[in-house]
């Protein structure tokens, strides 16, 4: 049975750009527009290996409705072009392993922050909706993961809480570059959110909290890296397998929310199908 938007109307088509179409998201995410809209993709990516099912043969039922463009945004003409074609543009190009914010954060902050800069810009100069992918990351710490342990604190659950319109925002210090990504990440926000003020520019930001499912990871040696590190779910599959101690954070104390790919695409597609309007989700 064919879609509907939220109004219970027939969803008109319309065409999207997706940057960072090939990753993990991106291509759960193309797949979900194929098999359920009448939407056409403008895939933007460096690499197509998650996607390519979608784009061969030419005999697939959305043959036409996917278009894939190998493009770097750093240096690439094409963008603000491909911007103007669309009628939303959804941004997921970022780096986004946690292993690479000690080692790279030059990288990380570009990638988070100044190549997301002339998306942001063509979007509003273009007056195109934007749906940008941030990070849970950005609401950092909370007040309770710095009281003492001995603290009578520690049993109020409401120092453990994040309230977007009160809580403090906590990042570790500068030299802790792993918080490189959160910093980036929460700029960018700060960003979108003046364009949308100043200049009316239609936003919806997304803070993912640990989308898990099949693509999002390797087995170092098996299907990726060996010198890699991949995100703990994959760190504890890849012990398992070679039958080592499993490596927790904390001593186990460390918790972590998950989410299924597949419910949080569904979501998204709501957020696709929805009246625009700016929003934090």
């Amino acid at each position: 049975m064919a879609r509907v938007d939220l109004d219970g109307k027939a969803i008109a088509p319309m065409t999207i750009c997706m940057i960072g179409a090939g990753g993990f998201i991106g291509s759960h995410l193309c797949e979900k527009l194929m098999a359920e809209t009448p939407h056409k993709v403008l895939a933007l990516d460096v690499y197509n290996d998650k996607i390519r099912h979608l784009l061969e043969p030419e005999s697939l039922p959305w043959a036409g409705r996917i278009q894939f463009h190998r493009i770097n945004i750093k240096h690439d003409s094409r963008l603000e072009g491909l911007i103007k074609m669309a009628d939303l543009t959804i941004n997921l190009a970022a780096i986004c392993t946690p292993a690479d914010y000690n080692t790279r954060p030059l990288d990380t902050i570009y990638s988070n922050f100044i190549d997301a800069l002339p998306v942001v810009k063509y979007c509003s100069e273009n007056n195109k909706r934007l749906i940008h992918f941030s990070t849970c990351e950005v609401y950092g710490k909370t007040i309770g993961s710095f009281l003492p342990k001995d603290s009578p604190l520690r049993q109020d659950p409401a120092y453990f809480v994040l309230k977007e319109d009160a809580s403090p925002c906590i990042f570790g210090p500068i030299e802790k570059q792993r918080w490189s990504y959160a910093c980036a990440k929460q700029l960018i926000e700060r960003l979108i959110y003046a364009e949308g003020a100043e200049n009316a520019l239609e936003f919806t930001i997304v803070r993912p909290f640990n989308w898990i499912g099949p693509r999002m990871d390797f087995i170092p040696g098996i299907d990726g890296p060996s010198e890699g590190v991949p995100r703990v779910l994959a760190c504890f599959s890849n012990a398992l397998l070679r039958r080592e101690q499993l490596k927790l954070v904390d001593g186990g104390q460390s918790q972590r929310t998950f989410i299924y790919i597949k419910d949080a695409i569904e979501a998204v597609l709501l957020m696709i199908v929805g009246s625009p309007f700016p929003l934090f989700v």
